[in-house]
């Protein structure tokens, strides 16, 4: 007999946040189950070189959550292979990170607001970034305003309700390597006309590590990202 698709699965990728992922994955437990909601937490571990491996290993097996540990692929391809196994398995997707920046206490304003949605989107106030990653978060959507006529305020937000049903023809047109899925996804949600909503999110500061690209890192893959979205943009045209 097939089983029935839970209400919500949650994408966590994961790298080097062996101090992070344990109070992440509890506060989102914490504030799922609150809500009364029929939910699977789907992390993935992407080659991380710390202890975060063994520190997902603590988690008792009883937990409604499905751990991965791979070789690395980068942020982009891990979030893809989330959204592929997580739009089977339940109705709506949420992506999220795994480094505490975005609060899980914000997620029931979001919950609410997906009836007669196909995507309910955050967009980050507060952030404080470089000048580097504020050029790129600008070029983006200028972008995917010029390739996608989409007009998200965020268009990278790593904090994203979608219906799986929207969900599954957008990622099916995306190629498994892309660096920078979340944006391509916010493009297509804007060309096949989707019902979108956004809500503000406050941003965090992460109180252990740090982000995993620097600013050089990242403005040589957004280069990278670019040519990438500009293939993408023909499949929804």
């Amino acid at each position: 007999m097939k089983k029935e698709p839970v209400d919500l699965a949650v994408v966590i990728p994961v790298y080097n946040e062996e101090k992070n992922i344990k109070s992440c994955i509890k506060s989102w437990t914490k504030v799922l189950a609150d809500l009364g909601i029929d939910y699977l937490l789907i992390v993935l571990n992407d080659g991380s070189k710390d202890e975060t491996e063994k520190v997902l290993s603590e988690f008792p097996e009883r937990e409604p959550m499905q751990i991965t540990n791979k070789e690395n692929e980068g942020h982009g391809p891990t979030i893809l292979r989330g959204y592929h196994q997580a739009s089977k398995l339940a109705e709506w997707v949420l992506q999220v990170d795994s480094d505490n920046e975005l609060p899980a206490e914000a997620f029931d304003t979001f919950w609410n607001a997906k009836h007669e949605k196909d995507a309910v989107l955050g967009f980050r106030v507060g952030r404080q970034q470089s000048f580097v990653r504020n050029f790129i978060s600008r070029m983006a959507k200028l972008i995917t305003r010029t390739l996608f006529s989409c007009r998200l305020n965020d268009v990278n937000i790593p904090y994203r309700l979608i219906r799986s049903d929207a969900l599954t023809p957008i990622i099916e047109n995306i190629p498994r390597d892309t660096f920078a899925p979340n944006i391509a996804i916010s493009g297509a949600l804007a060309k096949t006309n989707a019902r979108v909503v956004e809500l503000p999110i406050s941003f965090e500061p992460r109180t252990h590590g740090v982000a995993s690209l620097n600013d050089f890192s990242a403005f040589t893959n957004a280069v990278k990202s670019l040519f990438q979205l500009i293939r993408i943009s023909r499949s929804f045209s």
